[in-house]
């Protein structure tokens, strides 16, 4: 009893009770256990030279990683875990504009902390694979374990559009899976689908850039990446690359939120009864067959 009353003393010394703090802390592990997941995918498939993983592992380690963080931060903090999501989610009048900010920095802050971690779980692997030589481009780069930089033929128009279309679908996505009043998801099966939904665009989009779809998960890496030796190249490669993953996924954030609310969410019905099944009841009552047999047809 000595003991339960000790802890519970602790407990509540420790306890954090301002909500926007915790908020703030679990976003920041959410976004954290992303990042080293998917970084620490990536570098154990380059040091090996991919013989401890490909692009398909790196890809489905990302997927199952978004999973992973939503479970760890999702009744907290939303489990936002990217700028593009806190975004659409402040379009629609669900978070805050005064939080955004202070957000973004947090999974900015996040990600630059998980890139450190990855660096140093990989030091050894790192040193031996380049010799020390941490380089951006060449035969024995490594940056891109951290970053993405885009394919040698990918243009910035390209590339913009590449990662406009991918954050909208994702953003479509999202929006589609939390939406109640349209198919649903199963509750507290939300992160698979949204992990499921991740995989497949890094599967039908990944090629161009490796589908960053995320500010805080490019910026973050970047900026470690250019403290820890790799340098101010990392900014300059691909004729600059480095903005586009930061400024393209906000507006595919904003055209696939418009592109949601207003072909799909915009036009479900006053009531809950779902327009399949009001439709189909609205038809029975016009024609001479019975309504339980329409009704019946209609389900099937």
């Amino acid at each position: 009893m000595a003991l339960e009353k000790t802890l519970a003393e602790i407990r509540g010394q420790l306890r954090i009770r301002s909500l926007l703090a915790r908020q703030c802390l679990a976003e920041f592990l959410g976004v954290f256990v992303l990042m080293l997941l998917t970084l620490g995918a990536a570098a154990q498939a380059v040091t090996s030279g991919e013989t401890k993983g490909n692009f398909f592992t790196m890809f489905l380690a990302g997927s199952l990683a978004v999973t992973i963080g939503i479970y760890v931060a999702g009744n907290v903090s939303g489990a936002h875990l990217n700028p593009a999501f806190s975004l659409a989610v402040s379009l629609l009048g669900r978070f805050p504009w005064a939080k955004l900010p202070i957000y973004w920095l947090v999974q900015l802050l996040s990600s630059f902390c998980a890139s450190g971690a990855t660096y140093v779980l990989y030091y050894d692997a790192l040193q031996n694979y380049t010799g020390g030589n941490l380089t951006v481009t060449g035969p024995k780069e490594t940056a891109s374990i951290f970053a993405t930089y885009p394919a040698p033929y990918l243009s910035l128009n390209n590339g913009f559009l590449d990662q406009v279309l991918g954050t909208g679908m994702l953003i479509v996505g999202l929006l589609a899976i939390l939406d109640r009043r349209n198919k649903g998801v199963p509750a507290g099966l939300e992160p698979v689908a949204a992990g499921l939904l991740v995989l497949v665009i890094g599967l039908s989009m990944g090629a161009n850039c490796g589908f960053p779809i995320n500010p805080a998960r490019d910026l973050g890496p970047r900026l470690f990446t250019y403290v820890a030796g790799w340098g101010p190249e990392v900014f300059s490669a691909g004729n600059g690359w480095w903005w586009v993953p930061v400024v393209a996924p906000l507006v595919g954030s904003i055209l696939g939120t418009a592109a949601y609310h207003l072909l799909v969410a915009l036009h479900h019905p006053d009531d809950s009864e779902p327009a399949q099944n009001l439709e189909c009841a609205q038809n029975a009552s016009e024609l001479e067959t019975p309504a339980s047999a329409q009704m019946l047809e209609c389900t099937l």
